[in-house]
């Protein structure tokens, strides 16, 4: 049996910037690799898969989401900042969990991102024990997905307070020896810490140089709020030596625009969580500002308690809020606009290249270009809402939605094909997720 597949005659949107997009184009997957991307590619023997009137493109990448959150999703649709807080950290909703009910919403989580196109994402845990680890990693993997496993602290006052001392080092290096001794797995290590404007600035560095230490991506809510522009973070971390291309921040709604110069010259990502940041109090999204100074600005569902895992909707808030950030301030000059900031490509770029680079993971995945691994997926062109397509990006970025996504391929093996996700039992699934999220409402 051959392990080649063959894409034959779709349009191919590699954001590679040398393939660019290649119309009624074929496309070769070698095992879990991408073998070529040509207009034609004949007299191979491989499995052969019709892609015609189909968008072919790089899975997204979403850089931030609480995972786990699956199994109480939407329970906190009229929630602030505040009240989530509250709800879920400090002995509420994140204590409840038992370590099956993080297996099932791990799971859950990671197939509802795969069915909407998601194939690789970073997910932000609240870790309550040992056993909750094992758990919280098997469920990822379960799934298939390609994901960061951010391990993190538990959601304690003891850990969240701008005093902790308390800090995940040790238990850090005790996690990645035992779960993610290769780095060539779909599922990796990442640290999520709480940074230095939720616990002590001892602990910030302790944990950064822990993840230094063990070669992972560290991300941490940084920024927001009215509290962002006062604490100065990122320019404290600069002073500290502390930026480097391993520090992912998460929002940053209310960081300086020189802070932005900071994380470009010296490195560092931005996760942008542009519904969610809107709705709960963390400010406007800083998606153009980022863009337009050169950092690498990605994208991220956020908490599922409060929004959908839909990444084809984080593109349209991020571009529409800053489309229309920048409309209001022409129109209150007088001035009627005559272009719009940021373009369809570059919100696509976000959502692929620019997550591949915030995760480190820009070698692997985020284009369509040979020797990356085959993270890709198909877009129907002729579902009612994209016919006829005449500008592909602004097809995906503007209109698309999960329902339009029928097939997904991670490291070259299909887990959704024909609208259909492969290989999971959705009644198992859902009886599950029903019994998990029953227990935990009745915790409280």
């Amino acid at each position: 049996m051959t392990d080649k597949v063959l894409f034959k005659g779709g349009t191919i949107l590699t954001l590679d910037h040398k393939l660019g997009v290649l119309n009624g184009a074929d496309l070769l997957v070698e095992g879990s690799k991408i073998a070529a991307v040509e207009q034609t590619i004949e007299g191979v023997d491989a499995e052969i898969v019709d892609a015609a009137g189909m968008i072919v493109m790089p899975g997204l990448v979403d850089t931030h989401r609480h995972t786990w959150q699956s199994i109480i999703r939407g329970i906190g649709s009229d929630w602030s900042l505040q009240t989530y807080l509250q709800s879920i950290y400090f002995g509420n909703l994140g204590s409840k969990r038992r370590p099956e009910d993080d297996y099932i919403a791990q799971w859950l989580g990671a197939v509802e991102a795969l069915d909407g196109g998601v194939t690789t994402l970073l997910d932000w845990t609240m870790i309550n024990s040992d056993e909750h680890t094992e758990q919280l990693i098997a469920g990822l993997r379960a799934s298939g997905i390609r994901a960061r496993f951010a391990y993190g602290s538990p959601g304690e006052e003891s850990y969240w307070n701008r005093e902790s001392r308390l800090d995940l080092a040790a238990k850090a290096e005790e996690v990645k020896n035992a779960y993610f001794a290769s780095d060539g797995e779909l599922v990796t290590m990442a640290l999520a810490i709480r940074g230095p404007e939720f616990s002590s600035w001892e602990a910030t560095i302790a944990e950064i140089e822990a993840a230094r230490r063990l070669g992972l991506v560290c991300s941490m809510h940084l920024g927001f709020g009215n509290w962002g522009a006062q604490d100065r973070s990122v320019t404290k971390l600069h002073k500290a030596g502390l930026l480097g291309p391993d520090l992912n921040i998460v929002h940053g709604n209310a960081i300086a625009n020189e802070e932005l110069e900071l994380l470009r010259d010296f490195g560092g990502s931005l996760s942008i969580t542009p519904e969610i940041e809107m709705m709960m109090g963390h400010g406007y999204p800083v998606t153009g500002a980022a863009i337009e100074r050169g950092v690498t600005a990605a994208l991220g569902v956020d908490v599922v308690t409060s929004t959908g895992g839909d990444l084809f909707a984080q593109m349209k808030f991020a571009l529409q809020a800053e489309r229309a950030k920048e409309n209001q301030r022409l129109l209150d000059e007088g001035i009627m606009p005559e272009q719009v900031p940021l373009s369809t490509k570059q919100m696509l770029e976000a959502a692929t290249i620019e997550g591949a680079k915030a995760l480190m993971l820009e070698d692997k995945i985020g284009t369509l270009t040979p020797g990356k691994e085959a993270d890709l997926i198909m877009l129907r062109c002729d579902d009612v809402n994209l016919l006829p397509v005449t500008d592909p990006f602004g097809a995906v970025a503007q209109a698309a939605h999960p329902g339009n996504v029928d097939s997904v391929f991670v490291a070259g093996k299909a887990k959704k094909r024909n609208g259909q996700l492969v290989g999971i039992d959705k009644d198992r699934l859902k009886k599950q997720a029903v019994e998990a999220r029953d227990f935990m409402l009745s915790s409280r």
